[in-house]
């Protein structure tokens, strides 16, 4: 597969800042602690479901220190929903527990104390630096990578390299491009059946049509 040129890098980063310029996350959120909660739901879960589960969720634990407290059981039933459950349940209160013992109740902002989280690994860290503080990293989920490769932006076989030559490529402006890339994902450049004739403004330097999927 061929590589994306330079001027076409600059081509790709131009038409995603004129049409991605101001979007955000889909999760819906009033504060650090909602997201961090429903970016953590997100892995292998739609933003639609989460949306679905976390008014509720917040509604019984609305601050980080109740979901410090909170029930193991009561949890998995109020995101029982949400793929791995249970397994997420008990990675959100071991989060809160950590918040509250280890940071003074304070989510930090710092991406390898987000990582000693329970449930939180490098994609989610910079997941929430991108929405909430605009840091320029990248974090490559599905959408991400599917694109970044029909787009010749990348051929690393894995999520961590994939990652690293987009840093290298893009370089600025990185919360924009991830943003841009994960709604170009799912609404134009879809794993199956592409909108290429009708929606996507990239066409014309598109590499592929391949469902490209992280090994």
């Amino acid at each position: 597969m061929k590589k994306a040129t330079k001027k076409e890098i600059e081509f790709i980063k131009e038409e995603f800042i004129k049409h991605y310029k101001d979007a955000k996350t889909e999760l819906q959120y009033k504060n650090l602690y909602e997201l961090l909660v429903s970016i953590m739901l997100s892995a292998q879960c739609t933003d639609k479901r989460v949306n679905i589960i976390t008014p509720k969720l917040f509604e019984k634990y609305p601050t980080v220190q109740e979901l410090a407290k909170a029930n193991l059981d009561e949890i998995k039933s109020l995101i029982k929903s949400c793929s791995f459950f249970n397994n997420k349940a008990k990675n959100l209160i071991k989060m809160a527990e950590k918040v509250v013992n280890d940071f003074k109740g304070v989510i930090p902002l710092d991406d390898k104390k987000l990582m000693s989280l329970a449930g939180v690994g490098q994609k989610t860290a910079h997941v929430v630096l991108i929405e909430y503080a605009n840091e320029n990293v990248m974090a490559v989920d599905t959408h991400v990578f599917r694109v970044s490769h029909r787009l010749g932006l990348s051929d690393a076989k894995t999520v961590k390299k994939t990652e690293e030559e987009l840093v290298k490529k893009l370089k600025d402006n990185l919360h924009i491009f991830h943003q841009a890339m994960v709604l170009f994902g799912r609404y134009i450049c879809t794993a199956k059946n592409p909108k290429c004739d009708t929606e996507c403004f990239l066409t014309s330097i598109c590499k592929s049509k391949k469902g490209f999927k992280p090994n």
